[in-house]
């Protein structure tokens, strides 16, 4: 553009900010078009609070948010009615940790995951989690928080796009970098390749680094501090969670904990984080500290029958065999210590952790199947649909916007088949998604259930 032309655009500019074109100034003055009013039947609601369902329910909706809940609601005039009939309708699902911009090939092996820094961007894999986003949206996930393994902040530029409307997936409680000792996650790299490492994990060592490192978190956009307290070569030590705590709490901020092993659990525990993640170590001590301390526990196992089909590609009998036999192994002593943690009155909060392709299932197809495992360690199913949104909720620190089905938080709906209070894998059974008030996913619709961009 020549600085004559430029020039000129600029008068013309100016000349239109200044004295107004007509029609500019009514299109701006115009009122906002009136929030769409629904109302939403269904045989019965679990409300996420209740240990019963409600019959014969009716939900009111005003654009994103839900109005009134009851039963038999009186409809007023011309507000949309979807009559869902014979489901069970209940709050959005909440996904405590997810790994949105993962997608790894169970016998891909340890190698797996450097594969993935080397060969694919950060903005390849948050291209890639807008795939899985919606799988999981339209199985019935309305919120995820996405706890790390997201490359250099993809999780904060997927939440702020699937914000800003540019595509469609959950809410998002983006953990952006975990925090982790020296070495992240990964076994053990050649020099040359350790910058490998910044990719995936912030690497401190001190509590000036620690406190530096969730700083910068804040300041690229988390929502929630991820930490890894225990890599299999170093420890973080109380001290730097305690940091970590602190200044994550400040900014109210809650601290998501990786946690393998006895020790790492206690320094965990003791600095005071909002969540163990796995916790596969679980000693008895920590248990009471862990309700005193309103500690979420976040178990992600799979339910026993993923087992079975481990190794399908190896080709190698035995093999075979021995995996499938650890996996049940790990599985049962897994629902051992869910039931010590429930007993104690520890709380718990549901996870999937799922990051791994499973043939046949969508992301949130298997993601959302996990959450029978905590049925099989011996949580009544009602419990499992409460740390799957109520005490989700709690731990993201979003209670006050979702997790239950009440007047004035957002319009996430799910609608299943049958009682998931009897059978929790009615959750498989997805017949309705809405989120924000916006329908995502109706099975009675002709073109077979998916809902475009509204």
């Amino acid at each position: 553009m020549t600085s004559l032309s430029w020039q000129l655009l600029k008068t013309i500019v100016g000349a239109v900010v200044l004295c107004g074109i007509p029609g500019l100034s009514w299109a701006q003055g115009a009122a906002a078009p009136e929030p769409q009013r629904i109302a939403v039947r269904a045989a019965r609601l679990f409300d996420g609070k209740s240990d019963k369902l409600l019959p014969d329910a009716v939900v009111l909706i005003e654009g994103s948010t839900l109005q009134a809940v009851g039963t038999g609601l009186a409809i007023p005039a011309g507000t949309r009615v979807i009559d869902l009939g014979n489901v069970t309708l209940m709050p959005g699902l909440i996904d405590a940790h997810s790994h949105l911009l993962l997608d790894l090939h169970e016998e891909s092996g340890d190698g797996a995951m450097i594969s993935t820094i080397v060969q694919q961007s950060t903005a390849d894999r948050a291209l890639l989690g807008v795939k899985l986003g919606l799988e999981m949206l339209e199985a019935g996930v309305t919120t995820v928080r996405d706890v790390g393994n997201s490359g250099v902040n993809g999780d904060v530029a997927l939440r702020n796009a699937i914000q800003r409307g540019w595509v469609r997936g959950p809410r998002i409680s983006a953990c952006t970098r975990a925090l982790a000792p020296h070495g992240g996650q990964f076994a053990t790299l050649q020099p040359a390749a350790q910058d490998l490492i910044e990719q995936e994990y912030v690497t401190l060592s001190g509590v000036e680094e620690a406190r530096r490192a969730v700083r910068q978190a804040i300041a690229d956009g988390a929502d929630c501090i991820k930490v890894i307290v225990d890599n299999g070569h170093n420890l973080l030590s109380v001290e730097e969670l305690k940091v970590i705590v602190e200044e994550a709490h400040r900014s109210k901020r809650p601290v998501a904990a990786h946690t393998t092993t006895d020790e790492s659990v206690r320094n965990a525990v003791e600095a005071g984080v909002d969540s163990v993640e796995h916790g596969y170590s679980l000693p008895d001590d920590v248990l009471a500290p862990m309700a005193r301390k309103r500690i979420f526990l976040v178990p992600t196992e799979g339910p026993i029958d993923q087992c079975d089909s481990l190794g399908a590609k190896l080709g190698d009998a035995e093999r075979q065999r021995r995996m499938r036999e650890r996996c049940r192994k790990l599985i049962t002593k897994a629902n051992d210590r869910i039931r010590r943690a429930v007993a104690a009155g520890v709380r718990l909060a549901a996870g999937s952790d799922m990051y791994i392709a499973i043939p046949g299932l969508t992301r949130g197809q298997a993601s959302v199947q996990g959450f029978s495992a905590y049925v099989e360690a011996g949580v009544k199913p009602v419990d499992v649909l409460r740390a799957a949104t109520l005490n989700a909720a709690e731990l993201l620190r979003m209670q006050d916007r979702i997790g239950s089905v009440e007047a004035n938080k957002l319009a996430d709906l799910l609608a299943v088949e049958g009682d998931p209070l009897k059978d929790i894998g009615a959750l498989k059974q997805v017949r309705f998604v809405m989120k924000d008030g916006q329908v995502i996913l109706d099975a009675r619709s002709p073109e077979g259930g998916r809902a475009g961009l509204q």
